[in-house]
């Protein structure tokens, strides 16, 4: 995982019924900090029986190079990229939901954004119904009202429900690797019975180099619908510079001997 709080303070509060988050880096941590998030990458861009089938069969520079060529290049898509890749490390490590899949690992092209909700996540109950967690993320060094903005919008889409086309693409993946089950359970969801909104959580995700809290908790304060919120900030005020010391520990450590 990305161990966010071994490397971040955390702040809590309420807004209303939803929930505020906000971690803020420290700063004497930041080294060890690009250590747990570089160590997370390669998982999110490609999966590790397809490096280690590489490895046995061609050699470990041929991994690691298969591994940077998966690698976004450009400041915009590595900075949108490391915000995605937080926001599910938030997921996992501090929610009781599953990220459906890893969605990078199905980037059209390393410099492209996917489509669709950026965000995905699950958690089934023992009576056979699950609840579902619609994410946006926004990776901003300065963050204004715009993004929030654009944020919300994509959040209260779809009736504030996941999109069908991102439910059957977690499902096809789910049941691709073998997790039929939690597929089915999507496809239950996404063919026959209608999400119904006490099912439904939503996550605004804000990786900044600003404090965002302000921002969050007036979106917070302004949202009239009945779904239960998650407003997260996590600052890191090097936020440009950070991003490029996480992809550049990544080569460095693929191109150890």
């Amino acid at each position: 995982m990305a161990k966010i709080a071994e490397w971040c303070g955390r702040t809590d509060s309420k807004i209303k019924t939803h929930s505020l988050a906000y971690f803020e880096a420290d700063a004497a941590k930041l080294t060890s900090a690009v250590t747990y998030v570089a160590s997370v990458v390669p998982g999110h861009y490609t999966a590790a029986n397809r490096v280690a089938h590489i490895l046995d069969k061609l050699g470990k520079a041929e991994a690691a190079d298969y591994i940077i060529t998966k690698l976004p290049t450009g400041p915009r898509s590595r900075s949108g990229d490391i915000g995605e890749i937080l926001a599910s490390g938030w997921v996992s490590e501090f929610t009781g939901y599953k990220m459906g899949v890893l969605k990078l690992r199905w980037k059209d092209h390393r410099e492209m954004a996917m489509r669709g909700d950026d965000i995905l996540a699950v958690r089934p109950d023992a009576e056979g119904t699950v609840r579902f967690l619609k994410g946006e993320v926004k990776s901003r060094a300065s963050l204004g009202q715009k993004t929030i903005e654009e944020a919300r919008k994509a959040l209260l889409g779809n009736d504030g429900r996941p999109t069908p086309h991102a439910l059957a693409f977690v499902s096809d993946r789910l049941f691709e690797s073998g997790d039929t089950d939690l597929s089915d359970l999507i496809d239950k969801y996404q063919l026959k019975e209608r999400i119904k909104v006490d099912q439904m959580s939503h996550l605004m995700f804000m990786f900044t180099g600003n404090n965002p809290c302000k921002l969050l908790s007036a979106d917070l304060e302004a949202y009239k619908g009945r779904i239960p919120q998650f407003g997260v900030g996590l600052r890191v005020s090097s936020h440009q510079d950070f991003i490029k010391k996480i992809f550049a520990k990544v080569v460095a450590d693929g191109q150890q001997p």
